[in-house]
């Protein structure tokens, strides 16, 4: 696919797109802005980049809330009420996960109210089930559960063709089983999130996905993607955040 048709997919505006990639969220939610204020789903896309920049930099909680309480107030259809509810949700989880507030009650209820609008094939639906795993993994602490949405959500996710998403779906899948010590089906899951996001120029997500097949890769390759791990990052200014104890031996 060109990547402009790999953009569009993920987006809908390429230029948006290319600056989510590079981590430049509050200047692709910028590009937004002007279409916001009565169209309901460039409202929703920008509080999703504001909400996304929030789990890369660790910061913008608040612009991020206040981007997405505009989108509630836009959003005028079941699909768009249940994608701004599975952000609601989103959002809140990041919050707890990051301990900048305990807000799981919240992420459930919203993820709650996002499954009751969103119908069984919603496009939105596969994310839905992604972000609730991540819940029943990270919250709950019950990696069966986050199995199960884990794949509920991938299937959506190639059934829609939603690449982008696979990306996410292929790294938790192998996590869980690195975890069980399944080390070829792990290798095998981080190898493809690595490819997709390598071949739609997802450059801040590059280095997670780089570290993950790292850990379960023998030497000397491991060692080679490490470094790879470390270069994107300095490229980037140092994001996502949460990687630098990664990088303080470097």
């Amino acid at each position: 696919m060109a990547d402009t048709a790999l953009s569009e997919s993920v987006v809908g505006e390429p230029d948006v797109w290319r600056l989510r990639a590079r981590g430049c969220w509050a200047e692709a939610a910028t590009l937004l802005a002007p279409f916001c204020a009565d169209h309901a789903g460039a409202a929703l896309r920008r509080a999703e980049l504001l909400v996304e920049g929030c789990f890369y930099h660790l910061d913008g909680w608040s612009e991020a809330e206040d981007a997405l309480r505009a989108a509630e107030a836009l959003a005028g259809t079941d699909e768009e009420r249940g994608a701004a509810a599975s952000e609601r949700g989103y959002l809140a989880y990041g919050a707890t996960l990051f301990s900048v507030r305990d807000r799981a009650d919240e992420a459930s209820s919203a993820f709650g109210r996002a499954a009751a609008l969103l119908s069984p094939a919603s496009p939105g639906r596969p994310l839905l089930d992604f972000r609730r795993g991540l819940v029943a993994e990270n919250i709950a602490a019950n990696p069966a559960a986050a199995r199960a949405a884990y794949r509920r959500a991938h299937a959506g996710a190639v059934a829609h063709g939603d690449v982008f998403l696979t990306s996410f779906t292929w790294r938790h899948l192998a996590g869980l089983a690195a975890a069980d010590g399944e080390i070829a089906e792990a290798r095998h899951g981080f190898t493809e999130s690595l490819r997709i996001r390598v071949s739609l120029g997802h450059l801040v997500g590059t280095a997670p996905a780089l570290l993950a097949l790292a850990d379960v890769e023998d030497e000397p390759e491991a060692a080679r993607l490490r470094l790879e791990a470390a270069r994107l990052y300095a490229l980037l200014d140092g994001v996502p955040t949460w990687l630098a104890p990664a990088f303080k031996a470097a």
